[in-house]
């Protein structure tokens, strides 16, 4: 209670305030709009595995990941918990725990070359100017001793070498970008003095404040009520709009993917098990698991006495069955599954997915051509 004393009072006038701007200019729409995406590359991923060193045996958390990011695009990654979402984020940041972590192997293309040969040194430079992450918990990402000011202006003076007044004026810009008002008052406020809406939002600004290529969100509105999570992700595309900003939007939520994503990959036990254009998996999903997800959504225009739940719990990484992953849940299993894990069947208009059902499609490795690293991935 005492923490709630020293909140300011017009913290959730200043929230309100922002939802009704954000309402304001999608009167004319019901969604947030496609982003203006460009053929430049700016993150490519290839043939990604991390695993971590147990007593219980080697936990393959992200076990062979590989897609591409283009510039101005959002590609979302979505799954169960567990299933190495946001492994595969700190993987691409380079700040998996070691021990027991370790990236044990693929490429990480950013900016032309590969970051996990970079020198620590180096990757500092890389990680939060080329590279950011918005962290699912605000609270946390946050440090309580440190005002506004100090912690957006932190990241800023590392990677632009700025300081003074200069910095100061880079701080408030940082600030409005997220839309936060009143920025030269709010720089002066600790993280227990702004609502959670408005924490976000440093954290955004934190994120963005060194203009970088690429921007991981990992579940970034979690913590945030419905209303104040619209305008968040509102405020995400608009700032990919001015920006051409290549976004990694992790989330387990279908509608966040559906309103905020151009593409989205499907994760399963560490692997991408279906990825394609949004549109395409909502319309035709074509791996069980991607169709279980999509089903156990509940749907407005549907009456239903109970909501489709997936049978079973996901498998333990450190002793994944043979073949499949998926097969111990899937209603669809076959002889097949449980012996060999499905090559990717190329399924047309990008999408792709891992399932024996599928065979007699063409396969990943005769629809791509060879040497073109695609894997698989999205």
């Amino acid at each position: 209670m005492a923490e709630e004393t020293t909140q300011p009072t017009d913290v959730a006038e200043d929230d309100a305030a922002v939802v009704q701007d954000d309402a304001a200019e999608s009167v004319s729409s019901d969604h947030f709009g496609r982003s203006a995406i460009q053929d430049e590359v700016v993150l490519e991923v290839d043939d990604l595995r991390t695993y971590f060193a147990t007593r219980w045996g080697t936990v393959k958390a992200v076990d062979g990941v590989s897609f591409t990011l283009r510039k101005g695009e959002t590609l979302g990654i979505v799954g169960e918990s567990g299933s190495g979402k946001s492994v595969t984020a700190l993987s691409l940041m380079r700040l998996v725990q070691s021990p027991p972590g370790h990236i044990v192997g693929g490429r990480i293309m950013l900016g032309g070359r590969d970051i996990l040969q970079l020198s620590e040194s180096d990757m500092t430079k890389v990680r939060g100017g080329e590279i950011s992450m918005i962290l699912q918990d605000p609270m946390s990402a946050l440090n309580p001793v440190f005002d506004v000011e100090d912690q957006v202006g932190e990241a800023i003076s590392i990677h632009q070498k700025v300081k003074g007044k200069v910095l100061i004026d880079k701080i408030v810009h940082a600030l409005r970008q997220v839309r936060i008002p009143a920025p030269e008052a709010r720089m002066k406020d600790y993280p227990h003095q702004l609502s959670g809406g408005m924490r976000q939002r440093v954290v955004g600004a934190i994120g963005i404040s060194s203009n970088p290529s690429v921007l991981i969100a990992d579940e970034p509105t979690t913590s945030l009520d419905v209303t104040i999570q619209a305008a968040y992700l509102r405020l995400l595309r608009e700032i990919q709009s001015e920006s051409g900003l290549g976004i990694i939007f992790i989330t387990h939520d279908f509608g966040i993917v559906a309103k905020m994503c151009d593409r989205v990959g499907v994760m399963y036990a560490g692997r991408l098990v279906e990825t394609g254009d949004v549109r395409a998996i909502f319309n035709h999903p074509q791996h069980p698991y991607t169709q279980a997800l999509i089903s156990s959504v509940p749907k407005l225009e549907e009456k239903t006495a109970r909501l489709y739940s997936i049978e079973g719990q996901p498998p333990a990484l450190y002793n994944l069955p043979t073949g499949c992953s998926f097969a111990p849940r899937c209603p669809y299993v076959m002889d097949i599954c449980r012996e060999e894990y499905p090559p990717v069947f190329d399924q047309g208009d990008s999408q792709r997915s891992a399932c024996w059902k599928l065979d007699g499609g063409k396969r990943l490795e005769e629809a791509i051509p060879e040497g073109t690293g695609a894997g698989a991935g999205v």
